[in-house]
């Protein structure tokens, strides 16, 4: 399914079940999460699929969006620093990027074409983070096998 067609859909409309409203006592990070599910996908913004990714929040929503803006500017600063959604999203569980082998193989594309003075350039650990994403065995969707 492509969920790209989703833009005018909200989290809680596309990734049940709906979430109630967060305890008195959240943190701010957890009432942040919980008011970007109202919001359409469409209207996410960097920083918010940065967090959204990051807290493992409907991957399979989120990924891709956050997939087509790392393809336009890979390092984009969503709003921590450079590369800081790229980095969330290679650190996301495999076993999300497992069920879209397609958006794994053109994320690893984008990674591996970067310059080693940018990838050089991020946080520490960074390049693992990175180096382990691309050699991850490619990715095969449910139903799939692993031959072509």
């Amino acid at each position: 399914m492509d969920h790209l067609l989703h833009l005018d859909r909200t989290l809680d409309e596309l990734d049940p079940p709906r979430w109630g409203a967060p305890d008195a006592d959240a943190t701010g990070s957890i009432r942040t999460v919980h008011g970007m599910r109202h919001i359409p996908l469409g209207d996410l913004s960097p920083a918010d699929l940065r967090m959204l990714v990051s807290q493992q929040v409907a991957l399979p929503y989120v990924l891709p969006l956050a997939v087509r803006l790392l393809v336009e500017d890979p390092l984009l600063d969503a709003y921590f620093y450079e590369g800081d959604l790229l980095l969330a999203s290679v650190r996301a569980p495999s076993s999300a990027w497992s069920l879209m082998p397609d958006l794994h193989a053109r994320l690893r594309a984008v990674i591996t074409a970067l310059p080693e003075t940018a990838i050089a350039e991020l946080p520490r650990g960074a390049a693992e983070d990175l180096a382990r994403f691309v050699t991850q065995p490619e990715a095969h969707g449910p139903g799939r096998s692993g031959t072509r």
